[in-house]
């Protein structure tokens, strides 16, 4: 059995409260009490309980997390991000994924509101954000990661989405493609919408240059392979020559369905560009050229954001990061046919 703040005070001769204030008040302990106490947690192996004692006095020292996937690599950098700034500062993360889904997000911050967490993280998956105001109002900081706060109303950390979604499609216009698609979904994420409407600005302004969109039910490997099986099997004329896709996930699945197939080479026949840069982007069979976000400081700047306004700085920021094009053999070495 654990020892006890009992068994503790019991073995150095003192108090309960005088192990409390050795724990919690050393500077109002004498010296040689505090090494006798000390002593004695070390001999007995006692550990504070410090989930019981935040409970009692309601207060945590953990900070919830949501995320849209956590098997997406995007979203776990962040999530490292977040931890290693969080654990400086004696905060834990808790880690959720919703998985696109209202009522798995709805769960979890039931989860994180049980368990008191002094603020929380959060992707969400639509716009309604009405959940996430009765918690402010009840006392839970929030902070909005990888996507803004249309109307300020809360702080958030983000990329520019429209300007990613813009720089991507410029660059595939540059190399002469003309046949655009774009495959992401559910377009209901404000991110995935976001990056499409920059491609679509794009195109606007090129004649003879369309756009064609194929939505998916979820960002994943296995719907990319799904789009990409079915762009495979196209007539050479209606098929496209150009391909971006909402993360990197997806475009590692087309290229899985277009290799499989056979029939279209990458980037001659098709050039594609991902979007987040994850790691496997670069480590794919044709490396995918990829739109960079910088996921690990999105994390860690939401918990600089979030202790500020848990300290009682509820004006709310919100911090726009750029994103960049990394060009790689997926749209670098082959023309359009």
């Amino acid at each position: 059995m654990a020892a006890s703040v009992r068994d503790v005070a019991r073995e150095a001769g003192v108090s309960v409260g005088t192990v409390s204030n050795v724990l919690n008040h050393p500077d109002k302990v004498s010296p040689a009490t505090v090494a006798r106490v000390t002593a004695a947690i070390e001999q007995l192996g006692f550990v504070r309980n410090d989930a019981a004692r935040q409970l009692r006095v309601g207060q945590s020292r953990t900070i919830g997390l949501v995320v849209l996937d956590t098997r997406n690599p995007f979203f776990t950098d962040l999530a490292h991000g977040a931890q290693d700034r969080a654990l400086a500062s004696g905060f834990t993360v808790l880690l959720g994924g919703s998985d696109e889904s209202t009522r798995r997000e709805s769960l979890l911050l039931d989860r994180f509101e049980e368990q008191r967490v002094a603020g929380l993280l959060i992707s969400p998956v639509h716009t309604d954000l009405t959940r996430l105001w009765r918690l402010r109002e009840a006392g839970t900081s929030v902070v909005l990661v990888d996507r803004g706060s249309a109307d300020h109303s809360f702080s958030s950390v983000s990329v520019n989405d429209v300007e990613g979604g813009r720089v991507a499609a410029q660059h595939l216009v540059d190399l002469g493609r003309t046949r655009i698609a774009f495959i992401g979904g559910p377009l209901a994420i404000e991110q995935v919408s976001q990056r499409l409407e920059g491609a679509q600005s794009v195109v606007a302004k090129y004649a003879g240059v369309s756009l064609s969109i194929y939505e998916t039910g979820a960002l994943t490997v296995l719907e990319g392979r799904r789009i990409g099986e079915h762009i495979g099997s196209l007539p050479a004329h209606s098929r496209p020559d150009a391909i971006f896709t909402a993360n990197d996930l997806l475009a590692m699945g087309v290229i899985q369905a277009l290799v499989m197939n056979g029939s279209l080479r990458v980037p001659q026949d098709v050039a594609l560009v991902g979007y987040d840069d994850i790691d496997f982007a670069g480590a794919a069979v044709v490396p995918i050229t990829s739109v960079r976000q910088p996921s690990a400081e999105i994390g860690s700047t939401a918990v600089d954001l979030l202790l500020r306004e848990a300290a009682g700085d509820r004006s709310p920021e919100q911090i726009v990061f750029q994103p960049e094009l990394i060009a790689r053999a997926s749209t670098l070495g082959g023309s359009a046919s």
